[in-house]
């Protein structure tokens, strides 16, 4: 088939095109999330993020029909950089003890939180995505089977509460960091830090290193 050929003129084409596409959604979202940031979920507007792109409001609404959609892409991005994170965790998990389990998790998405302007305030935004819910889901299950493989004396009832509990937790921390003053949040955080790993020790670790 020559280089001419229609097919490959055709393929050639749609892979920019794709590319570009790509690249405008991410600048969308790259402005969404700094003025989410500055201003909170509700002040946020449609408008402003088309602005901020250098954009019309029409080119925004092509790739995201309401700022619903624009939040569920931002916590979408969120949740597959922590899958990733957590996926390293997982290939280390057997040289980690509960203490240092524990500390690598909450070290990460404390940091995480903080590198992500919009990630505070989004804790109290609504959602109707059922994705959401589900992908709240497969972060309890998953961690509840990191926890299983710490340690295999727990019931799969057991590795859940205590990974809904440590989850809830951490909700609860995020919701104090994201209302504290910036020289508070490292007093917080130790609170919360020494709660997590010493929960998490008492019932990961097996019987006689507790």
């Amino acid at each position: 088939m020559s280089p001419s050929s229609p097919s490959l003129a055709g393929a050639a084409r749609r892979v920019p095109v794709q590319e570009r596409s790509e690249r405008r959604v991410a600048t969308f979202l790259g402005h969404a999330e700094a003025l989410i940031g500055e201003v909170g979920y509700e002040a946020a507007t449609m408008t402003e993020i088309a602005a901020r792109a250098g954009a019309s409001i029409g080119a925004v609404y092509q790739y995201f029909p309401n700022k619903e959609a624009i939040i569920q892409a931002l916590r979408d991005s969120y949740g597959v950089a922590i899958e990733a994170e957590w996926d390293r965790v997982e290939a280390e998990i057997e040289r980690l003890d509960a203490g240092q389990l524990a500390d690598r998790i909450l070290t990460f998405m404390v940091e995480f939180a903080n590198q992500r302007m919009a990630f505070f305030p989004l804790l109290n935004a609504p959602t109707n995505d059922a994705g959401y819910a589900c992908a709240r889901e497969r972060k309890r299950e998953r961690l509840a089977g990191m926890f299983l493989r710490k340690n295999p004396g727990l019931t799969s009832e057991q590795a859940a509460r205590i990974s809904n509990v440590t989850l809830q937790t951490m909700k609860g921390l995020f919701h104090l960091l994201g209302e504290a003053k910036p020289r508070e949040r490292g007093a917080i955080e130790a609170e919360y830090r020494q709660m997590i790993v010493s929960y998490l020790r008492r019932h990961l670790e097996p019987i006689g290193k507790a």
